[in-house]
């Protein structure tokens, strides 16, 4: 891999498009008591631009280094009472669509209709913009990031 070429460029291309979930159905799922870590997985893929906070209950795995753990995180979720893994990043419009993308392909590989693939509408910027409803359901918030 050349020095100008992407990070994901090491990677094969997701195959499957991951259907999107909307940052008012999260919303509404925490707010009937679903659990992340429980009902549903819920992954923020920033690595050098993880700051400013992070989806209460999220786990940090960088899109960068994703693609050879997604075995073991299938294998983690499968074995679990989570039917869903959500994925974002920054816009949701590069890596959570890539990540999602890549597990889709590989929950349709394994032949897997239980689990779903989603990416988050927005990401972390669209849920930081919807407001205070939203942004007091994150761990480590601070306001001067998001207003650079």
């Amino acid at each position: 891999m050349s020095a100008n070429a992407p990070w994901h460029a090491a990677f094969p291309a997701p195959k499957s498009v991951a259907p999107s979930i909307s940052r008012e159905e999260l919303l509404q799922w925490i707010r009937d008591g679903k659990q992340a870590g429980k009902d549903y997985v819920l992954v923020d893929l920033r690595r050098t631009d993880y700051e400013g906070g992070t989806i209460r209950g999220s786990l940090n795995l960088p899109a960068q280094s994703l693609y050879p753990t997604i075995p073991t995180l299938y294998s983690l979720v499968s074995n679990s009472s989570a039917k869903y893994v959500i994925w974002y990043c920054g816009s949701s419009a590069g890596r959570g669509t890539r990540a999602g993308g890549w597990f889709a392909d590989y929950l349709e590989e394994k032949q897997d209709t239980e689990v779903k693939s989603l990416v988050l509408t927005g990401g972390i910027k669209g849920w930081v913009a919807a407001g205070s409803e939203y942004t007091s359901l994150m761990d480590g918030y601070d306001a001067s990031v998001w207003t650079k």
